[in-house]
């Protein structure tokens, strides 16, 4: 069952600066209820080979799971005489605007927030038990975990009377559902869990002054609107085909009071699973996130989205929510979330499926995940340092691949303006001696001026009247081992007004009836910015080689790398050809978008012959900023989108350090920034243009990620650019020698992340857990793999840093440009950065950190 409302708020002018936050279903918390006859006081079961279930009925009765390596280390628990499944029935209300999207619960029919356990069983997967409930098919994938079995919870739940903030009402309405959770183990280290709820059984309550025809009668009514708003059913492999009756205790069953009992079709649409954790347990993780590392006491939505622009931060925030319906976003919109999470004490989990959730991290003792759907699956992962649960899990999602060395071997130099700027500005940079990996061109596919700025035309072929000789450009660059690098997204605009357009790829998709339709069958003209497009519908069997048909000609002409924009916008009232329900494609979208572009890459290299086969200085790369939980598998690299040109903390430089830890620890081991950030505002009242200080200090900060790369922002003109002068250009040539002197190193970690999903840029917390100052860190530092400690300066005007240095470390660490060591383990210090000598540190003895100094020697920066 699923009850849905959209509201679009596009074109919506004039809005209130400061929304409310989306109403959401409140923590559910029940009693667990014991089934004495069926179930041993304690159980201690195998799961697999490598994790044990514990049962026991102390304290009301409560499970935990271990790893046999640990048995005393809960990796997963419930709360003793505590529920940890319950279900709901609630209406949904999207509203949604430009890429932005606010997801509420809004009437609450039904909750079961009561649970009883009447079996735990451990069966052989190939056993017949309860096979007239569940399809057990899913279970046998993993050959190497065939033969291990499968432990099964079963019970009820359900209701014993109306909460307060239910939908108002003359029925009190109780019911009860079965449940079934499964364990089993799908690796070494990880033990698979699901959760599937049955179709609730009403008991409808009269109340005083309602005869029982006319309660009957409000419940079909409530029934039929529910079938009427029902959009979707989830596709479960394993599925309900009959129910059972409520077995609880007879106090339960005197509560219920006299009733009528009625069968339904109807389904829950939410699904909790609440388990134990400590007060002091912090939550990282949780994808790429601009404004926190630890989550506990919030509650984190888990939707692909814009990540808004101020996210927080005034006046800038206040601005672009009154011009555009919540455009400013929050603390938790990001555009590549992750359902994914450790924790301090080594315990992890992360969910396997595409729906929207919630994870619910506002009480000091529990954890509650919500889903909206009628079941859950994920895994519970096992690892006894950050590290290694990083290779567990990116284990089971995948891994990106090598980069070519070609695009982290100097500046990817973004700018923007025709053929013969490209070539003065490279002339320019030839006389600074600045080492060029690429030069980045977006505008390639031609430039138009909207009220934002200047946008591109998004019909992705050369523009020949911005750039005349194009293939001479590619070809002249080239020859100076210097690549060319374009843009491409997987929306299409309308081209009547482009004078020199060679093809009109909306029209050829229109014609292929590839692009995302309305519920009206015609293609849905998304608003996006300044313009409607028309999206690429991935799902569809034609898309995929058509659009790489597209790249193929970009390749042709010598282009070796782009990138891949969007991917987080798609309407959840879509229509996709493969019927899906718009909402989990929605999440499932820019990983599609990345596995196009990433097959490309492969069948292109498969196709290569001689030199181009051979050559690693011709293969491809493209990056992109929308993603999900499986996004590092097909995303060759990721860049953080669009922060402000600002020093403020949500979106701006301080921001950009929190995405690139963040994201580092939820397998995204290739992530960057904009050096100097994107978003430019210039109005009489709110003024957000980059200054020359915000422009070194990130070149300063960039130096020291996978990539460093320019961005002119969407209002060149505003800002201050790496070409403006002088010293922006001494500067920018000065830390591209940096950013190379470590190049050794870099390629080292290339690839030992494609080998282990091991991030490039760290949190303190992946080499140090046990230091809580470190657990307490924000985007103050971070380390370079395990070698290099970079302390950067992210506030206006400052000259100097506080460094903690980490308890757990046994060497000093050498500050790179005084040669001053720092000894003692768990001190703070603070040291002199002026501009052009950001606090950078290496180990001493460490051979990673002698041979970047002697490099930065013999680049005349030492």
């Amino acid at each position: 069952m699923s009850t849905l409302k959209i509201t679009k708020k596009h074109h919506r002018h004039l809005n209130n600066p400061f929304p409310s936050t989306p109403t959401s279903l409140p923590f559910i918390q029940g009693n667990l209820f014991i089934n004495s006859q069926t179930l041993p006081p304690n159980q201690n079961s195998p799961l697999g080979k490598d994790f044990q279930l514990l049962w026991s009925t102390q304290n009301g009765g409560y499970l935990s799971i271990s790893h046999l390596s640990h048995p005393s280390k809960s990796l997963w628990s419930t709360i003793p005489g505590q529920a940890f499944i319950s279900a709901a029935m609630a209406e949904t209300e999207v509203e949604e605007s430009r890429g932005s999207f606010a997801i509420k619960d809004r009437d609450v029919h039904l909750v079961c927030d009561h649970q009883s356990i009447e079996n735990i069983i451990l069966i052989n997967q190939f056993d017949d038990f309860q096979l007239d409930y569940l399809d057990l098919d899913h279970l046998k994938t993993n050959s190497k975990f065939a033969d291990s079995p499968v432990l099964i919870i079963t019970g009820h739940i359900f209701s014993k009377r109306t909460k307060k903030w239910l939908q108002s009402s003359s029925i009190y309405r109780s019911a009860s559902a079965r449940y079934w959770v499964l364990f089993d183990q799908k690796e070494n280290n990880q033990i698979g869990f699901k959760v599937k709820i049955g179709q609730p059984k009403f008991q409808l309550h009269h109340h005083p002054k309602a005869s029982p025809s006319t309660s009957l009668g409000r419940y079909r009514r409530l029934r039929r609107k529910l079938r009427r708003q029902r959009k979707w059913k989830l596709g479960w492999c394993w599925f309900l085909t009959r129910t059972k009756g409520l077995s609880i205790n007879s106090s339960s069953e005197e509560e219920l009071g006299e009733s009528n009992v009625v069968e339904t079709a109807l389904e829950f649409n939410r699904v909790c699973l609440t388990y134990a954790s400590e007060r002091n347990e912090r939550f990282f993780g949780f994808g790429e996130q601009f404004s926190h590392m630890d989550f506990k006491g919030k509650r984190v939505p888990i939707f692909v989205q814009e990540q808004g622009i101020g996210r927080g931060d005034q006046p800038i925030t206040f601005a672009a929510n009154l011009v555009s319906y919540r455009a400013g976003g929050d603390w938790s919109t990001t555009y590549a979330p992750s359902p994914f999470y450790m924790t301090s004490k080594m315990r992890s989990l992360y969910l396997e499926e595409y729906n929207y959730s919630v994870f619910d991290l506002t009480q000091h003792d529990r954890v509650q995940l919500q889903i909206h759907g009628n079941g859950m699956q994920g895994r519970i992962l096992h690892g006894n340092s950050p590290l290694e649960i990083i290779e567990h899990f990116t284990e089971a999602i995948g891994r990106p691949p090598e980069l070519p060395e070609w695009v982290i071997s100097g500046a990817v130099v973004g700018m923007q303006g025709g053929t013969e700027t490209v070539r003065r500005v490279w002339d320019k940079l030839r006389t600074y001696k600045v080492p060029i990996s690429a030069f980045w061109l977006q505008d390639w596919v031609g430039q138009r001026e909207t009220f934002i700025g200047s946008q591109l035309w998004w019909n992705w072929e050369v523009d020949v009247t911005r750039y005349p000789g194009w293939q001479q450009l590619v070809k002249d660059l080239s020859k100076h081992y210097i690549k060319v690098m374009t843009y491409c997204n997987p929306c299409l605009a309308l081209m009547d007004e482009k004078p020199n357009k060679r093809r009109n790829l909306f029209e050829e998709a229109k014609e292929l009836d590839i692009l995302v339709k309305d519920d009206h069958g015609e293609p849905y003209m998304v608003p996006n910015t300044a313009f409607d497009v028309g999206m690429l519908d991935l799902t569809h069997p034609l898309t995929a080689n058509w659009f790489k048909q597209i790249l193929q000609e970009m390749v042709d002409d010598g282009v070796r790398g782009w990138m891949a924009d969007f991917g987080e916008g798609l309407p959840v009232d879509a229509v996709l050809y493969s019927g899906e329900d718009p909402i989990a494609a929605h999440n499932r979208y820019p990983e599609l978008w990345a596995q196009i572009n990433r097959e490309f890459v492969e069948e292109w290299k498969s196709h290569c012959t001689g030199k181009e086969r051979e050559d690693p200085q011709e293969d491809l790369v493209f990056f992109m900023r929308a993603g999900f939980r499986d996004s590092p598998k097909w995303g060759m690299l990721f860049w953080e989108g669009d922060q402000m040109v600002s020093w403020q903390a949500n979106d701006g430089i301080k921001s950009s350090v929190v995405a690139l830890l963040s994201s580092g620890l939820s397998g995204y081991a290739f992530n960057h920034s904009d050096i100097g950030g994107y978003c430019t505002m210039n109005l009489p009242f709110i003024r957000y243009c980059r200054t020359e200080e915000l422009l070194l200090r990130w070149m300063e900060l960039n130096a020291f990620t996978i990539i460093f790369r320019t961005h002119e922002g969407n209002k060149p003109w505003c800002n201050s650019q790496f070409y403006s002068n002088d010293k922006t250009l001494s500067h920018f040539a000065r830390f591209a020698k940096v950013y190379k002197a470590w190049k050794f190193y870099r390629v080292e970690l290339v690839k030992e992340a494609a080998r282990k999903g091991s991030p490039v840029c760290r949190h303190l917390f992946l080499h140090y857990p046990n230091d809580e100052r470190v657990q307490s860190l924000s985007y103050e530092q971070f380390l370079v793999g395990s070698e290099i400690l970079v302390v950067p300066v992210l506030h206006k005007g400052k000259k100097n840093v506080k460094v903690h240095f980490p308890v757990g470390e046994t060497c000093s660490w050498q500050h790179i440009w005084t040669g001053k060591s720092y000894q003692k383990q768990g001190c703070q210090a603070w040291v002199e950065a002026p501009l052009g000598y950001p606090a950078v540190f290496v180990k001493v003895g460490s051979i990673v950190g002698e041979t970047f100094l002697r490099n930065l020697k013999n680049f005349d920066i030492l």
